[in-house]
């Protein structure tokens, strides 16, 4: 994919998840990156590997600096203890208008679903994502639950049953919409 239009993408993702209540930090771009990429099957490119809080690129840590160097997002401070959110620039709305609507719905789609959960919640939604259809596909919902704490001790069993059934419902919920979902 062309860059340009790789960043058009994520612009269009920041803006939309920050429309839908989210606070828009690295941690939210990376799992709703992840979630547009592996689950709608939109071609960015970017490698994926399960880190500290679940699913994380390094490219697209690289991609969000040179996207900020090139002034298509831009820091916005906050108050301790609270990290930086990114915020999409004028010059980066001027390149999303030649995104294509079935895009656009993606991620819009992506967003809504996404936008007002915390840090914890898209760790634990994306990790969910990843053990069920990376790590364990076809195995049953009670193993993939405890993968899930083995892979992330602080995760309660309880918790990675709910990250879990909100992939499924995540799912259906494309499927009715006519939206693709890679399974």
């Amino acid at each position: 994919m062309e860059r340009l239009t790789r960043a058009s993408i994520i612009a269009a993702l920041a803006d939309e998840l920050r429309s839908k209540g989210s606070w828009c930090g690295e941690t939210h771009l990376q799992k709703a990156t992840y979630l547009l990429q592996e689950a709608m099957d939109v071609q960015l490119g970017f490698d994926y590997i399960l880190y500290k809080r679940g699913p994380f690129s390094f490219d697209l840590r690289d991609e969000l600096t040179a996207m900020r160097a090139d002034g298509l997002l831009r820091l916005r401070p906050h108050q301790q203890p609270y990290g930086p959110s990114l915020d999409a620039t004028d010059l980066s709305k001027a390149l999303r208008c030649r995104l294509e609507h079935g895009l656009q719905q993606a991620i819009s789609f992506i967003a809504q679903r996404l936008g007002a959960r915390g840090a914890s919640e898209l760790e634990r939604i994306s990790t969910a994502y990843y053990v069920m259809h990376r790590d364990l596909p076809g195995a049953s919902a009670d193993d993939q639950a405890h993968r899930i704490t083995e892979l992330k001790p602080h995760v309660a069993l309880n918790q990675a049953h709910a990250a879990l059934e909100w992939v499924k419902d995540t799912e259906q919920a494309a499927r009715s919409e006519r939206l693709t979902f890679t399974v």
